[in-house]
């Protein structure tokens, strides 16, 4: 499987210009130390500078809403105060420096540069990046050089469709134009990924796949929100890509209504990851549990989620999409929670420091490792 290493030396990248950065003390004795994280789901980085308003709006995006109204700022929100109190330092500030500050020290950086700073200092060594969604973000090799890292691709399944859909003038070429793509996908690809509300416990039949088909493609000259493939087609695909072999993301909002699917895809020898909304990550992780090749994303607090699942079956993620500073803060926030928890399970004899350790470092990267082949690919 090909996978993007980072290409630039690190010492091409001098420590920036103004004061030292300065990130509190290092870590108390004893202290739960993480291993280099693997990022099992994110999007890439924007290019270019962004002022005021367009750093906001993608912030409003990490958070599920729109523009902020009149007069308030989404750097008074839970993720806002993550970047203040984090990032800062990575560019030479202190933390909790005023948001005008940071965005002009940004800009005096250059975007590529503070972009370098931020993803080098997040503590992230393998990122899984899913493409194809959109251009306007860091392709796989792109993110590698910058982070410094190493970056497996994740192909998501409906725009994949889509572009075969472009060049397919029939229903028969696009059936068989996906098959090849989907095979010559799996060839470099660390996973698949696609979004799926619901899916039945077996394939859809052949001749409601090719309806569905011959729907979509006469959808093709609409504008993009409409060309969604329906859920006959959906489903053909996730089924095509379950037969890989390779690992498949779900994403969906409340994962309790794939039950049958993951009933049904069990002894197939392909492992389903969960990436459910943010209201149900327990949910997932008991779903986890219940099944020996599902796996559950452990979600912004993993101290709920590790209660719910064997402590192998979660893996940790940024979900990362256009600002670098999203990396660093879902790294920071969830390496608290995971010294947070250890401390308290050792401090109530639930476990000892070493257990506490190594749970923690299967959450971080071993999982990930194991479950999208990481290692076997050669992973750095």
């Amino acid at each position: 499987m090909a996978m993007h290493e980072a290409t630039d030396s690190p010492n091409t990248l001098g420590p920036p210009a103004g004061p030292a950065p300065r990130d509190g003390p290092g870590p108390a004795a004893g202290a739960i130390a993480l291993p280099p994280l693997v990022d099992q789901h994110s999007h890439g980085t924007v290019h270019g500078e962004l002022g005021l308003g367009s750093f906001e709006t993608h912030l409003a995006a990490a958070a599920g809403s729109g523009a902020a109204p009149a007069g308030t700022t989404f750097f008074d929100s839970w993720t806002g105060l993550a970047v203040r109190r984090w990032c800062p330092p990575l560019l030479g500030l202190e933390p909790h420096c005023a948001p005008v500050s940071y965005l002009a020290r940004r800009r005096e950086l250059g975007a590529y540069r503070a972009g370098r700073l931020l993803l080098r200092g997040a503590g992230i060594g393998a990122f899984l990046l899913e493409s194809g969604a959109r251009d306007d973000l860091s392709t796989p090799g792109e993110l590698a050089a910058a982070a410094d890292g190493t970056v497996h691709e994740v192909v998501r399944l409906e725009p994949l469709a889509e572009q075969v859909a472009d060049t397919s003038g029939t229903v028969d070429a696009f059936i068989g134009n996906t098959a090849e793509a989907l095979y010559a996908a799996a060839q470099h690809a660390t996973a698949f990924a696609m979004g799926i509300a619901f899916c039945d416990e077996i394939p859809p039949d052949p001749r409601e796949v090719r309806r569905a088909a011959a729907r979509w493609l006469a959808l093709t000259v609409r504008p993009a929100p409409d060309r969604a493939p329906g859920p006959a087609l959906a489903q053909h695909l996730l089924w095509s890509a379950v037969a890989t072999g390779l690992p498949v993301q779900l994403h969906c909002a409340d994962p309790q209504s794939l039950t049958g699917f993951l009933r049904a895809t069990a002894g197939f020898g392909t492992d389903l990851v969960l990436l459910p909304g943010r209201s149900h990550h327990r949910r997932a992780a008991r779903l986890a549990a219940a099944f020996p090749h599902v796996y559950a994303d452990a979600g912004p607090r993993p101290g709920e989620t590790l209660g719910e699942a064997p402590f192998g079956k979660l893996l940790f993620s940024t979900g990362a999409r256009a600002l670098p500073e999203l990396y660093v803060t879902a790294a920071r926030l969830f390496g608290q929670a995971m010294a947070r928890l250890a401390e308290e399970w050792v401090g109530e004899g639930v476990c000892t420091r070493a257990e506490a350790q190594r749970i923690a470092g299967l959450v971080a990267a071993g999982t990930a490792r194991r479950v999208y082949r990481l290692d076997a690919a050669g992973s750095g």
